[in-house]
């Protein structure tokens, strides 16, 4: 489902702008092509106070690699549950996993940094801690090219906004930013076991899987978690030391979406 990807600066198109990208789900419809939705913003003047060029950086750059890959699967489950009134906690969440989905060094720094300094029960993450983090990235040739330390410098900037924007790093104007509890949502957890089941993943597979791991889980947490959603019915789940096997009350993300609905 994740293919491996280069590290990029695309994070400089926009951090979380969960704001932003509400209004653009409210506003998209299925199978409006990116360049579709670009001119529908403009036309429109949602983003009043930007640019037409930059309302248009934030659809192409931002929102449709995040949201409209795949013909836009992600973006439409998203739609009927922000349709439905389902909480912003979770939606936020949500496009944290979207956001980490598309950019890939977003989503390892958060893996790598965030979470071992977080069991390791820091108080803070710093700008230092993100800028070696991207220096390793460039030694070990996860960019196409060598970037700048100008470069590197804002991508640092960027790593730690993203992170407190989706709620991971408390605000801080300093080096350091504290670093704040977060806690994968039960609505959350089940949509994202689903995707991963209905993505085609086995089930040992589907607890294995390193999205996880952007809400701080191994395995075994996940095992855990997924009993606690047995208890309300949304599956069942049978695990030992070497075989893990989920009984599936759903068939599709479309019945998971409406039991997530429902709740």
């Amino acid at each position: 489902m994740q293919k491996q990807q280069r590290y990029t600066t695309q994070l400089q198109a926009g951090l979380g702008m969960i704001p932003e990208t509400l209004d653009l789900l409210r506003l998209w419809e299925p199978g409006m092509l990116p360049s579709q939705l670009a001119d529908r913003v403009i036309e429109e003047g949602l983003f009043s106070r930007a640019t037409a060029r930059r309302a248009r950086n934030i659809v192409i750059e931002m929102f449709a690699p995040r949201l409209l890959a795949d013909g836009g699967e992600a973006a439409s489950r998203l739609k009927v549950l922000l349709d439905h009134r389902v909480s912003q906690d979770a939606l936020v969440q949500l496009f944290f996993l979207q956001t980490a989905r598309a950019q890939r060094i977003f989503k390892d720094f958060v893996i790598e940094c965030y979470w071992p300094r977080y069991s390791a029960g820091a108080s803070s993450l710093s700008t230092e801690d993100a800028s070696k983090f991207i220096y390793r990235a460039l030694d070990n040739g996860k960019m196409l090219r060598r970037w700048s330390d100008t470069t590197v410098k804002r991508l640092t900037a960027y790593l730690m906004g993203c992170c407190h924007d989706f709620g991971l790093l408390a605000s801080n104007r300093g080096k350091n930013r504290p670093i704040q509890r977060f806690t994968i949502r039960p609505d959350v957890a089940l949509y994202l076991v689903y995707d991963l089941h209905c993505g085609g993943l086995s089930d040992m597979g589907t607890i294995l899987h390193e999205d996880w791991k952007l809400f701080g889980l191994e395995s075994q947490d996940v095992i855990r978690l997924l009993k606690k959603l047995g208890h309300d019915r949304h599956l069942f789940i049978q695990a030992s030391a070497d075989l893990v096997q989920i009984s599936w009350k759903y068939r599709t993300m479309g019945e998971c979406l409406h039991a997530i609905t429902q709740r």
